[in-house]
């Protein structure tokens, strides 16, 4: 397992009192394996994604983590707009102090083989939102992370753009054989995107069930097409009591 929670929990501390946001939780998730975790508005699932980051550290229980570097893709693309779309894939190696010829190679060879070559000098004003996506992932892939923690990355997208986008993201994070953990409200991207999905209740969050993904080729579409998927849609749709 990259990436594992044995018994963890989570109690926020404000000065009105404690709030109890996850409660002995425990999954595993594999090198290689993108997951989707879904639950209730509010249960904690960008919390668990801070906890597995490390930018949080759980009140009790273990998380446990080969030695992986992580990225984050946010629900907005957060492209500065005064950079270009270059400038902004170089973003992360200037943060992070890796902003050396060899790294820069690997973000343009990144950038070239999923097709922003012909944008590399625009502004991401110039960029559709469905491109802008793309661009925020290959970023986010120019430091070479081990894991992509996706918090809801697709929701302010329209719907067809979403459908594509989904389909693009997914394709080349698994191209590039790295671990992703998604956050989504949307059952239908989970299925669609997922080696695995692992459904959370209500605050405080507990592993209400995990169904692991195997029908299809393995590509959204092929997904959205296979009987099964309409029969695990209905299985979630029950586990969070909808």
């Amino acid at each position: 397992m990259i990436l594992s929670f044995n018994d963890v929990g989570y109690t926020y501390h404000t000065k009105d009192g404690e709030t109890n946001a996850i409660e002995h939780m425990s999954f595993g998730i594999k090198r290689g394996d993108f997951v989707s975790l879904i639950g209730p508005s509010g249960c904690g699932k960008t919390t668990i994604l801070s906890l597995i980051a490390g930018l949080l550290k759980p009140s009790y229980g273990k998380i446990e983590r080969e030695n992986a570097e992580f990225g984050y893709m946010l629900q907005r693309d957060a492209l500065f707009p005064w950079r270009t779309v270059e400038a902004n894939i170089f973003l992360p190696l200037e943060v992070k102090k890796r902003n050396t010829p060899e790294m820069r190679e690997n973000a343009l060879r990144l950038a070239e083989k999923y097709g922003l070559k012909d944008f590399l000098k625009k502004k991401p004003t110039e960029l559709s939102g469905g491109m802008r996506q793309r661009v925020a992932l290959i970023r986010t892939l120019a430091a070479q992370p081990d894991i992509l923690l996706l918090d809801e990355p697709f929701s302010a997208l329209d719907y067809q753009t979403r459908l594509k986008v989904c389909d693009d993201v997914q394709s080349i994070i698994k191209s590039e054989q790295k671990t992703a953990i998604l956050v989504t409200h949307d059952m239908s991207e989970a299925i669609a995107l997922s080696d695995k999905v692992i459904v959370l209740s209500s605050r405080p969050a507990t592993v209400v069930a995990e169904h692991v993904i195997d029908f299809g080729d393995n590509t959204p579409k092929s997904r959205r097409e296979c009987p099964e998927f309409s029969q695990t849609f209905e299985v979630l749709r029950s586990e969070l009591g909808l």
